[in-house]
């Protein structure tokens, strides 16, 4: 399954007692879906996979996948600690009925380039749908190496890669070393205008939560190979990206980026509370009225 455009990952609203928010994850859905997305990714690092129970994990994939009823396809992060956890968390997806899975290397324990190589394949021969790698080495702690890529893509174990490294040489080496169809997606919000120049198949960008259609608009300009254009749709949304910033040094990285972008979704309007799962630090009104100031200078207001 060949993988271009924006696809973005699903925020997952939660309810002031941190229940999932089903009514608002679907307006969100169809938030996405108006902008004209191509695909879906729940269960990432913008849906607070890490914060969620195999419980509230279940509903997510169960109330998206049953409302996007095949529009667009729905890739299921299965993110966990090791293997066997992780094949678990593909079970339940394939039975949700996602069209892909996204896994991270192993993390908490200390592991070798080899058990990392048998992890993407396990999962590969044993999860039932296509499997994309994410490489997030902020949050694993392991970078996923260009070799390692181009030789899972071409064993066929990889479908593709979200990459959140920031190591924008590395991403080059995949997309000039790729023989195999593999997607090369790029995870950053700030320079998808110059990941898709190199040639990268599209973006996965958490603050296209927020303005999906300004993503879109960022990738049909690169497809027609208006440049000037994609910039300058690039840099607007890199303008709209300072909402991460708004909690400052008083809160972890996680709650000012995620808080930010469930607090521009409420000022839109679609969904219903911006809270965010224990124990992130929530924004205060004064930080809520910045992002909502960065909004209408974006136009989204």
């Amino acid at each position: 399954m060949s993988l271009t455009g924006v696809i973005p990952p699903v925020c997952t609203p939660l309810t002031p007692d941190y229940e999932v928010d089903t009514a608002s994850l679907v307006r969100l859905v169809d938030h996405l879906l108006t902008g004209g997305v191509n695909a879906l990714f729940v269960l990432g690092s913008s849906s607070e996979v890490a914060y969620l129970t195999d419980a509230q994990r279940r509903t997510v994939l169960d109330t998206v996948v049953g409302h996007v009823a095949g529009q667009v396809p729905v890739l299921a992060g299965v993110i966990d600690m090791t293997t066997p956890r992780v094949l678990q968390h593909a079970r339940v997806a394939v039975e949700a009925g996602a069209s892909g899975l996204v896994a991270t290397a192993p993390f908490y324990t200390r592991t070798h380039p080899d058990e990392i190589r048998t992890h993407f394949r396990t999962i590969a021969e044993r999860g039932g749908l296509p499997l994309y790698a994410y490489d997030l080495p902020i949050a694993v702690h392991t970078k996923l190496s260009a070799p390692m890529l181009l030789e899972l893509a071409a064993e066929g174990a990889l479908a593709g890669v979200k990459d959140s490294s920031g190591d924008d040489g590395g991403l080059r080496e995949v997309i000039l070393g790729r023989e195999a169809p593999f997607s090369v997606l790029t995870g950053s919000e700030v320079t998808v205008d110059s990941a898709l120049w190199m040639g990268a198949d599209g973006v996965v960008p958490g603050l296209g939560n927020v303005d999906p259609h300004g993503y879109v608009e960022l990738y049909r300009c690169a497809a027609r190979g208006d440049w000037q254009a994609a910039r300058t749709e690039q840099e607007r949304l890199v303008r709209l990206f300072e909402i991460v910033k708004v909690g400052g040094g008083r809160m972890g990285g996680s709650s000012s980026g995620l808080g930010a972008f469930k607090a521009a979704l409420h000022l839109r309007g679609i969904i219903d509370c911006p809270i965010t799962a224990l124990p992130q630090t929530p924004l205060n009104d004064d930080e809520v009225g910045q992002i909502g100031k960065h909004l209408a200078t974006a136009g989204l207001l």
